[in-house]
């Protein structure tokens, strides 16, 4: 599992260079004010996100909802638990800690897979939706970003069409499987944020994919705020 750990001591020995790197200047407005603003592990996290997810809208949500300090660090800590349990029901993922968040991307070759040119879940995808329905029925204080993208292969409009029905359709299935509808936002892009080279049949397949972000919901944040002393 790939993470992104900082440790505040080393925040604050490096901060000026932080505010002055290249990460920050490619940050837009929204996202210099929340690296300048949050605090310890949220700050790296931030900006790093920024710049090895350029043009990736899950792991902005991440970035975007972050709220630091010692909070931060009790969410995170909850975060490290569900990302072990999504590693452990379904090896194929390919998860990654960031922040104070999970982004949990799915390929053909990892978990949820869909017929060519069709959106409905079934076989080995509907045994990993089962599995990652259980896990949120575990935690359930978080928000989850559900987001559909494909390939280069046909037309931009058609893509994008393609892209919503899977997205909406593992939504769907989930919210089946006895997930709150109320804790999903659901977006789909087509393909226009490409994981790998559309060239080639390896980075078609990296394209193809249902990508999910897990953040923190408002319950959980107050609760971190209270066990923490609102730091």
């Amino acid at each position: 599992m790939r993470r992104i750990f900082i440790k505040s001591m080393y925040i604050v020995m490096t901060a000026s260079l932080i505010m002055g790197c290249n990460a920050v200047k490619n940050a837009n407005n929204t996202q210099k004010g929340g690296a300048i603003g949050a605090t310890g592990g949220a700050v790296i996290g931030g900006v790093i996100g920024n710049n090895v997810g350029k043009g990736n809208t899950a792991l902005g949500a991440i970035i975007g909802a972050v709220v630091g300090g010692a909070a931060g660090g009790y969410i995170g800590n909850r975060m490290d638990r569900q990302a072990e349990r999504i590693e452990e029901e379904i090896p194929g993922a390919e998860v990654s800690r960031v922040g104070e968040g999970i982004n949990v991307t799915f390929t053909e070759d990892a978990g949820v897979y869909f017929d060519t040119n069709k959106s409905n879940v079934k076989g080995t995808s509907a045994t990993t939706l089962d599995k990652l329905a259980g896990i949120f029925k575990e935690y359930p204080d978080s928000y989850i970003l559900v987001e559909g993208h494909t390939d280069s292969a046909g037309a931009d409009e058609y893509n994008l069409n393609l892209s919503k029905q899977r997205a909406e359709s593992v939504t769907n299935y989930l919210v089946t499987h006895g997930i709150s509808k109320g804790r999903f936002t659901t977006k789909w892009y087509g393909e226009s944020q490409p994981k790998g080279d559309n060239t080639t049949k390896e980075g078609k397949a990296q394209n193809r994919r249902v990508e999910l972000a897990i953040v923190a919901n408002e319950e959980l944040k107050q609760e971190a705020k209270d066990k923490t002393g609102g730091q």
